[in-house]
Order: structure tokens, then sequence, then C-alpha cells
């Protein structure tokens, strides 16, 4: 397929021969506009695809585009650009300049061409303004008023932001800076908890839920149509800000013996401390006798100090009864594809120096790391260095039906020991192919001799794949046909077509075996078929459309993305359980595990930068005042030790409707629908997908309507929701509207499985700016934004996704966490171009894969601030986002994927945010 969606590819230079398309009025419909060069006649003072203020035009989204990269073969060596340093963390470009406290200089004058304050789209906000809320469509729900008594007298903090408003979605834009704002409180009050600790409950970077306040009955729970679900990230990359997980370091572990719930800080002790009653399971336990001693210092402990009874997340270090065999060690087998078309496009070369160049990255503290390489064609190339030797040797096996593996004592090789060797041969890998004709690739006869050769040990397979598997055992063919994609039987494109994988993946989990997969597109890949292997194995995907080194961004990228992959540290050997209160139960897991049991997941590996949803149901009658939920994960960690990482949320039980709804948090309810419905689209079909997310928001829209709405109903009323979930229907416009689930016949269906695997995989703050992208105006941003400010680097306020606040005069920012896009309106003024990118004039900025100049300007570098701000908002993932240039006057392709994030306008095949909360409203009125 040549005209991928949702990807640029190439970097033509469209001169901007002029081009016809048409606007859409949401009142009167479309209407044909065609402008010339460099869209010369476009309405006056109107952004890009932008009407008159106030005129309520709103262009369509983007169409399709096409373009290619040349594929080129670069020279030997022609890799990752010369000087690149990898550190433990990845450096950004704010280490480029200086920032202090103090604001500096606004560089946005008149000369930029800014609107005055309130030159605005109608119904939007300015971009430095607070977005303004009309207090006539907000409304207080009668039956919420003593709501605060209600929650005291279940014990529960009282908070304002627990109050039940109805807010009116039609007539005004959706508020997204509501996405930044803290969630609404959960937990008992800390006078339940045993210690008093402020700490009782599990951070929610750890664990959320998607209510905060638990119906105490299966009918009340069904009822109110809500999903029950909680989001885990057992291990989010910790930041400066965020304190460590405490760590009880004495083996003395108290469980229930019953329901085998550990001990937390909402225990109840009885019979003077020597019991205590669980509670999940309501039985009485006996407290260890060691439980108040401290076999480090031998002297008796102040029980109330011990960190399980004052953090809801706490790490045990695991005695010897939880260990089948001692911590392994972190192994990596390296499988490369070494076919011809690998080595033309340069990625064998940025593969191996990326190796060679993060080896002292790769966690290895006590010595033990241990490194395989498989280099794959129509054969299996081994290397072997023997002890005591630095000169590596290959070994080549031809036979493909039973591979076996020669000398297998040398081939997987210490990496502190072999150090030098494996020095020499990552620097001389290319070399020993470059001149290689082969096509061949043989995936599934090179997966099986690795699994051979780290079974009985465990570890990590990457594989680093150009070419489908075309010989041996799991060999694919080419299926992709263009005139299945936008139908019912696109589904089909996105099932694995060979069963070798998913068996195999099974096995490998059996044998604590994960699989990475890194793809490069230069054809078909078949993502959907190669992306089981880390689905079932807790293994991670990544996909590199038109990738060649010869393009020092597409380098860039992979090798940052590569290099901060190897260094990260992780958990081997994991299993991960979910246990809560009785009348609670685990129903659904999704995310990259092996299910083993109805209630337990396996993890051979436990990345940092994917999180796991949970579904639960209400089963029995909870008498209780609090539902306990609580995740406990066993993991070795990459430096040889075992330990039980823990984390408890207690959340309130209601009789209530209204008290389920007032504390309903949309952001996690977003997640699950987007994750099961990304689910459903990789086990059933795309329209079952989409149809998930409109349907769940249906009925719940139609149950606030019919039970909590009041005497706020009919037909002829506006659509109403409860002020705390008033971004669900954007959020769910948005999945439906993502390049994993929309309806096209332009997406190539290795680009729509891989955004599909992210949808799974990606921890929530990510998900939603994956989903719906943040948006800046930099032309016109406050003076302070761009800044440091007391929490670090000011951020621009957010602006709606919709062409109604673009200026064509303006500069502006999409982030969406895999790509950003800079856009630059046709009439920006040489006075803005000049300060933001350090050129005369717009003509001499070059459209496509573009890296952010660094200049004296203020506003240079406060734009790179901003840029770097967002990038260090990732640092929990291994992703360094695309950065492209967008220019109003040339290059419509470019703009049209730019222009398909504007969520809120209508497409061609979805409609605008308006349209689509009127016919949400005529379904529920029906």
């Amino acid at each position: 397929m040549n005209n991928p969606e949702g990807m640029y590819t190439g970097n033509p230079n469209d001169p901007g021969n002029g081009y016809g398309r048409q606007q859409y009025n949401q009142y009167a419909g479309y209407s044909n506009v065609n402008y010339g060069p460099g869209m010369s006649n476009a309405p006056n003072n109107a952004g890009y695809g932008a009407p008159v203020a106030g005129s309520g035009v709103i262009s369509p989204a983007a169409a399709p585009f096409t373009g290619s990269a040349p594929l080129g073969s670069p020279p030997t060596g022609a890799a990752t650009p010369t000087g690149t340093v990898h550190k433990s963390r990845r450096q950004y470009p704010a280490e480029l300049f200086e920032l202090t406290n103090a604001p500096a200089e606004p560089a946005i004058s008149g000369a930029y061409g800014a609107a005055p304050a309130g030159n605005v789209a109608k119904g939007y906000p300015s971009a430095s303004s607070a977005y303004p809320v009309d207090p006539s469509l907000v409304s207080e729900v009668p039956s919420m008023a003593n709501l605060n008594d209600q929650f005291s007298n279940m014990n529960v903090r009282s908070d304002a932001s627990r109050q039940l408003m109805s807010v009116e979605l039609t007539n005004q834009p959706a508020d997204v800076t509501a996405l930044h704002e803290p969630r609404p409180l959960a937990g008992p009050s800390p006078v339940e908890t045993t210690t008093g600790s402020p700490n009782a409950n599990c951070p929610q970077r750890f664990q959320t839920s998607t209510l905060n306040a638990i119906p105490n009955t299966s009918g009340l729970l069904k009822k109110s149509k809500l999903p029950f679900a909680v989001i885990v990230r057992p291990f989010p990359t910790l930041l400066e800000e965020d304190d460590p997980v405490p760590v009880t370091l004495d083996t003395t572990i108290s469980r229930c013996r019953r329901c085998r719930t550990y001990i937390h800080p909402f225990t109840t002790f009885i019979d003077n401390g020597h019991r205590y009653r669980c509670t999940a399971c309501n039985i009485i336990n006996d407290v260890p006798q060691a439980y108040d001693w401290d076999s480090f210092k031998n002297v008796s402990r102040d029980r109330w100090q011990r960190p399980e009874l004052n953090n809801g997340a706490v790490d045990f270090i695991a005695p010897q009864d939880y260990m089948v065999r001692p911590p392994a060690p972190p192994v990596y087998v390296f499988l490369i594809d070494v076919s011809f078309i690998s080595i033309s496009c340069g990625m064998v070369a940025t593969a191996t120096r990326t190796i060679l160049e993060s080896l002292d990255r790769i966690p290895n503290a006590d010595g033990r790391t241990r490194v395989a390489f498989i280099a794959v064609d129509s054969s299996l190339h081994f290397f072997s260095i023997p002890l005591g030797s630095d000169e590596p040797s290959q070994l080549v096996v031809s036979d493909l039906e039973e591979p076996f593996l020669p000398l297998p004592q040398d081939l997987l090789l210490n990496l502190k020991e072999s150090r030098q060797g494996i020095e020499n041969l990552l620097t001389h890998f290319n070399d020993m192919f470059v001149s290689s004709r082969d096509s061949s690739n043989a995936l599934g006869p090179a997966l099986k001799s690795a699994y051979k050769l780290i079974e009985n040990i465990g570890g990590k397979i990457i594989c680093l794949n150009t070419s489908l598997p075309n010989v041996g055992a799991g060999k694919l063919l080419v299926r992709e046909d263009p005139k299945m994609l936008g139908t019912s039987r696109e589904s089909n494109l996105l099932h694995a077509q060979e069963s070798f994988y998913k068996s195999f993946a099974v096995d490998c989990s059996t044998s604590q075996i994960s699989v990475d997969m890194f793809l490069f597109s230069a054809q078909y890949q078949d993502v959907a078929t190669l992306s089981c292997l880390p689905r079932y194995t807790s293994g991670s995907t990544r996909f590199y459309q038109s990738w060649n080194a010869s393009r020092s961004e597409d380098a860039v990228k992979f090798a940052s993305e590569f290099g901060d992959h190897l260094s990260q540290e992780f958990g081997l050997e994991g299993v991960m359980r979910v246990r809560a209160t009785a009348g609670v139960r685990v129903s659904s897991f999704y995310g990259n595990f092996f299910n083993r049991s109805s209630d337990l997941c396996s993890f051979p590996y436990f990345p940092r930068d994917q999180s796991y949803v949970i579904e639960l149901n209400v089963e029995d009658t909870i008498t209780k005042p609090f539902v306990l939920i609580q995740t406990a994960v066993l993991y070795s960690t990459c430096f040889g030790e075992r330990r039980i990482r823990v984390l408890t949320t207690a959340i309130p039980v209601t009789q209530s409707l209204s008290d389920v709804y007032a504390a309903a948090d949309q952001r996690s309810i977003a997640h699950y629908l987007i994750v099961r419905a990304a689910d459903r689209a990789l086990t059933s079909k795309l329209d079952d997908a989409r149809d998930s997310i409109i349907s769940k928001l249906i009925e719940i829209v139609e149950v606030y309507k019919k039970h909590l709405a009041g005497q706020n109903t009919g037909a002829a009323l506006p659509l109403q929701i409860c002020e705390n979930l008033k971004l669900l229907p954007l959020l769910c416009l948005a999945a439906s509207k993502h390049l994993g689930l929309r309806r096209s016949s332009q997406i190539v269906s290795d680009l729509r499985a891989f955004a599909l695997c992210f949808l799974t995989t990606l921890p929530q703050p990510l998900l939603l700016r994956y989903v719906y992208p943040t948006f800046y105006a930099l032309h016109s941003m406050a003076p302070e934004a761009g800044t440091v400010g007391e929490n670090g680097v000011i951020l621009p306020t957010p602006l709606n996704l919709t062409s109604a606040v673009i200026e064509s005069y303006g500069l502006y920012l999409i982030d969406s966490h895999v790509q950003q896009f800079l856009f630059i309106g046709k009439d920006a003024v040489p006075q803005l171009v000049l300060d933001a990118f350090g050129v005369n004039s717009l003509a001499e900025l070059k459209p496509g894969r573009f890296t952010m100049p660094v200049t004296e300007s203020p506003l240079n570098a406060r734009i790179n601030a901003i840029l770097a701000k967002l990038r260090s908002l990732d640092k929990g993932t291994t992703v360094l986002p695309s950065l492209y240039l967008v220019r109003g006057d040339v290059d419509p392709q470019l703009r049209a994927w730019f222009l398909s994030h504007l969520i809120e306008d209508r497409s061609d095949t979805a409609p605008s945010y308006m349209q689509y909360l009127q016919s949400l409203k005529e379904r529920i009125n029906r």
C-alpha cells in the first residue's frame, strides 16, 4: 500500500501549486473552497484551515496522504551520528541553554500578528487564558446537597469535589484543561488506617480505579453501567520528585492464612496486638512472633513504624520459600536480521553500534549479565568467544528443519569477562555481511535456537527484523490487500496468520523467556502476527515505518530508543495476582503477559513502560465500609534479589448511585474503554471494537439522564453528564478517531497493528496524550510559558484540538507522545520566523522531519524548553518523539497529517465533536 495514513514517510518539497478542498460548516454543511498557491485567497485573518473568527466553520480533518523516502544504500558504518553519547538518562535540548527562575522578556510582540484578547473563534478560549465556564450551564443536583454528610456517615473524607454537578455538553467546547486537574479523592479517612499514615493508599502512579466509590451490590453496579477496573503500573520510572518505594528489609511477612492477602495499612489488630482481622475475608490471623523484632539489630522494633503498615506501595524482601531457584541473571539474546534489505537500509550497522555504545548501560552491577548474538538470513550465524579469547568465531548452521547449537558453552557470553571480544564482534559485525545479497529470513528457526540456548535459565530475546520471515518454521506470506482496508474483512489482517508464534510465545513464558520485537519496514512486516511474541511474553513491540539510517532523524530516534531500552532496570521471573474484599472478583485482564489461571498472570520480564488493566465485578453484597484491592507482584530484580511488591488501595463502599457517579474517574474509565477496544480489535473485529466504546458511553449517559439528572429530562433538553465525567465523550471520540481504531481505507495493517499494541500497553498519562494530543499556541503564549517556575518549565495553556483556534500567522505545537508537530502559518511575519527558528523567511524552513535549532533568541529558548519539558514527561518510556515542521503554504500531505490530529473537527469518516454529541443525544432520546 503506497498511501499509509498517519505516518509521514518522505520529505517532498511541494511548491504549493494549489489544491482544492471543502470546508465544513456544522450548520450549513460543506462548501467548496479552492485555495491557490500558498492559500493566498484564504479567508482574511484566519489560520490555515480555520474560519473567520466566530463563523462557526470547521475544516475537515485530514485526508490521507502519500509519500515515501528513497531506501538508499548508506555507506558502511552509516548508523548513528558520530559522537552519540549514551547516559543512564536521555539528554534533552534543555541542556543546551540556561533558564532562570525569572520569566524571560516576553518574546511576543505586535509584530507577530497575535490577536488582541478575545479575538478568537467563537466559543473557544484564548491561548493565554483559562477556559471560560458559563455558570448557567452548571447546576447542582438537589439529591446531592447533603453529599458531605452522606460521606461522613461512611467515614469517608469530605471534599467539595465529590458533589455531583450536572454539566451541559452541547452548548460549549470541551474544557481540555480538566485533563490536567486532580482526580477525585479516594480512600478512607486517615483515622481508619492502622497508623494514621497519609501514605496508606497506594499512589496513583502505581494503581488507580475507575470508581472511587464502590457499589455495595452487584445490582447497583449493573444499574450504574460504569466499568469497575483498576489500572496497574507496578514499576513506573522513579522521577526526581517521587519518593522511592519503601522496603521491608527483614523476611518476616504476615499474610492471611485463608485469602493470602498481605498485611497492610488498613489492618485491624485485636487481642492486644497478638492477632489481626483480615479486611478482605474477615478471618482472624495470628501476628508472627518475630513481627516486633529487628533481626538485623537484634533489638525490639516499633511495630507502627513498619513500612507495610504505613505505605500503600511497599516492597518485601522475599524469603527462601518464595523461590523455586536462585534469581537468574539478566540474559540478552540478539537476533539480527542480516538479509540484503537490512544491510542496505543501515539497520544492522545502526543496531550493532548502539549495542556497542550501550554495553556500559546494560544492568550488570553484580557481573552476572550474559549476552549472545545470532545473525539471520537463509542460514543461522552463531558467534562464539571462548573464555580467555578476544577473537569471535562465526559458526554457520544451514539446516533449518532441525537447527542445532554449535559449541553452546561458548555462545552465551558473560558481559564482563568477554567484554573485549564482544566489542570486537560488534565493531566488525556489519562488515561480515555488507556484501551479502541474501534476501531470505529464517526468523522461526532462529527463535527456536535462541530458545534452546536459554530455556534453562530464562532471559530476553531481542529481535531486530527488517524483512518478512519467508523460510523455515513460522514462514509468513504477504497477505495485505488494499481492497480489504476499510472493510469488514480488514479485521482478518489484524489476526495472526501463523499459529507458530503464539505457541512459541507460550513455551517462552513457561521457561521465563521474554521477546521484544524491533521491526523496520521497507515492506510488509505482518506486525499483527509478529507482535504475538511480545504480547504473551510481557515484551515490547516497536515499529519504524519506512526507516532508513541515511536520514539522521531516523537513526537518532532508533538509537536513542534502543539504547534506553537496553539500559532499563527491570524485573525477572514475575507473577502478578490481584486480590480484593470478599464479594469482589477479578473477571478479566488486559496487557502483555500470559494468563496462567483465572487470577494469576505470568511475566518473564517486567518492563517499566507498560500498564495493565484488571476488570473487577461485584458478585455478592459488600458489608464492609470499604473495598480493599491489593496487587501483589513476585519478581527478581536484575541485581539478583527476590522481592514482592504490594500495592494496596482502599475505596469506600456506597449504596447510592449518585455517590458512584460523583466519584467516577473519567481518565481511568477512558483508559479501560480504549484498552478493551484495542484488545477486541486484535482478537475480534474492528467494528466491534469501535461499537464497544460508543455503546458503553450511551449506557452511562442514559443512566445519568434517567436516574440522576432530576427534573432535567426530555428529548428537547440539552445533553448532560456529571462534571467529573464531562470529558468522557471527547475521549471516546478521540479513541474512535485514533489510528488504531478509526475506519479508513488508507491505514496499512502494519501501522494499525502497531498502534493497537501501543494502546494496550501505554501508561495512563501517555495513553491519553497519545489519543488526545496536547495543543499549544506558541506565538501568543503567556510571558511565563517556557520559563522555569517552582515545578520546572511552565507549559502554555492547552487548546482544543480544532482548526477553529488556528490563526494563519501563528505558530503551534501538537504533542502526541509519539510525534510532535510545529505548525507555522502561511502568514507568519518574518520576525516570528527569525525569533523562533533563526532564519529570515518562511521559505528557508524545510518541512518534514526537523531538529529544533538553538539560537540566542528568548522565544527560541522558550520553545526548546517546552519541547524538552514535554519529552521529560515521557521519562517513564523509551519513546523519543519525532519532531516534524509543518508549513501552512506547502506540502499538503504533511499538512493533512497534522490536521488529522485535530480531533474535534469533522473528518471524511467521522463526525466533529459537536456532531458526535448531537448523535449521542439522538440515540439516547430514541
